[in-house]
C-alpha cells in the first residue's frame, strides 16, 4: 500500500519499498509491521513501524536535505526543550530505486491539535510560548540559514512579496482580495527583524502539535528548521489560537508590535500561497488556510 500523492512530481513510495530498505539497512526492524500513515504533511511520506517508530521518506525534491539537517541538530535541541521532539533513531541511504536519504524516528501517541477536542487552548498557548522561548534561547551558531531546505522560512517578509501578491490575484472570488492586499501591505510596513537570527521550528501549526490526554506532549516535523526571523514561529497564534488564548501566547512570549505584525502577515502569505496549490489534493491544508485568512483579515480589520 502506498501513500497518496500530493505533488505531480513526487517520488512514489509504498510499504514494500520501506520493507526492502529496512531489510538491507536496518535489519533489526525489518520484521516489524509497516503501515502507511494518513497525513496532510506535504514533504514526507510516513510509514508506521511497529508500535513506537515511524519511517519518514522525503516525497519531493525540495525536502531531500531535511534528513541530514534533522540528524545533525535535533539531538542537541532536544536537550533544551520542554516538550518532546522526534530525535532520529536511524538514517537510511538511497537504495531500491528511492533517490534520497530517509530516517526512522520515534512515534508519538496522541492526536494533532487540529482534531483533538479536549485540548485546553489557554494552557496550550502558554506551553507553546514557553517552548518557543526555550528554542530561541539555544545558541544558533552554525545553524542553517533560510533556504530551499526549509521553504525559506526565516527570510524577511519583503522576500515573499511578489509570491504573495501573485497568489492573492489567483483568489479573486474566493477570498476578499482587496482586504487581503491591505492586510499584507500593513504587515510589510512593520519594521524588519534587525537583531541576530534565532532558532525557528518554521512550521508551528496544529498538525505538528501532538496532544495526549488533553495536553501538548510533542512538537513534530522539523523539516523547516532554521535560523532567522522569529516571527515565523508565531503564526500558530492565528492558525490554532484566538481571543484570550492568542493574547496569552503573545504575553508569555513578550512579542513586540513589529514581530506580531510580521507574524500576522506570514499567516496570510502562507495561506494564500497554499490555498490554490493544494485546492484539489489536501483538504486539511485548504481548511487551515481558509481559517488563517479569515482570522488575519478579522484581526487586521479590528486594528484599523
Amino acid at each position: 500500500m502506498s501513500v497518496k500523492k500530493m505533488h505531480a512530481d513526487e517520488v512514489h513510495t509504498d510499504a514494500d519499498l520501506v520493507r526492502r530498505l529496512l531489510a538491507a539497512q536496518c535489519p533489526q526492524w525489518a520484521n516489524l509491521s509497516i503501515e502507511p500513515v494518513p497525513s496532510s504533511g506535504t514533504d514526507n511520506a510516513l510509514y508506521r513501524l511497529g508500535a513506537d517508530m515511524v519511517v519518514r521518506l522525503p516525497r519531493i525534491h525540495w525536502a531531500r536535505g531535511q534528513v541530514e539537517k534533522e540528524h545533525r541538530w535535533l539531538p542537541m535541541l532536544a536537550t533544551h526543550l520542554p516538550l518532546a521532539i522526534p530525535v532520529p533513531l536511524a538514517k537510511g541511504m538511497p537504495a531500491e530505486g528511492y533517490p534520497w536519504s530517509w530516517s526512522v524516528t520515534p512515534w508519538f501517541d496522541g492526536n494533532d491539535a487540529m482534531v483533538e477536542p479536549t485540548l485546553d487552548l489557554h494552557r496550550a498557548a502558554i506551553e507553546l510560548a514557553e517552548f518557543i522561548a526555550a528554542l530561541r534561547r539555544i545558541d544558533c551558531c552554525g545553524g542553517p540559514a533560510p533556504g530551499r531546505h526549509n521553504a525559506f522560512r526565516g527570510v524577511p517578509l519583503e522576500a515573499r512579496d511578489s509570491f504573495t501578491r501573485s497568489a492573492i490575484a489567483q483568489l479573486v472570488g474566493i477570498v476578499d482580495t482587496d482586504a487581503a492586499i491591505a492586510a499584507w501591505e500593513a504587515a510589510l510596513r512593520a519594521p524588519v527583524w534587525d537583531a541576530a537570527p534565532l532558532w525557528i521550528h518554521g512550521d508551528v501549526d496544529p498538525r505538528n502539535l501532538v496532544v495526549e490526554k488533553g495536553r501538548l506532549s510533542a512538537v513534530i516535523d522539523w523539516g523547516c528548521l532554521g535560523v532567522g526571523d522569529p516571527a515565523y514561529d508565531l503564526t500558530v497564534g492565528w492558525t490554532l489560537l484566538s481571543g484570550e488564548s492568542r493574547d496569552a501566547f503573545r504575553s508569555v512570549l513578550g512579542a513586540d508590535d513589529a514581530t506580531w505584525a510580521r507574524a500576522r502577515g506570514l499567516v496570510l502569505s502562507q495561506a494564500v500561497i497554499a490555498l490554490p496549490y493544494y485546492f484539489e489534493t489536501n483538504p486539511v491544508i485548504v481548511s487551515m488556510a481558509r481559517r488563517g485568512i479569515d482570522e488575519v483579515l478579522a484581526d487586521h480589520e479590528s486594528k484599523t
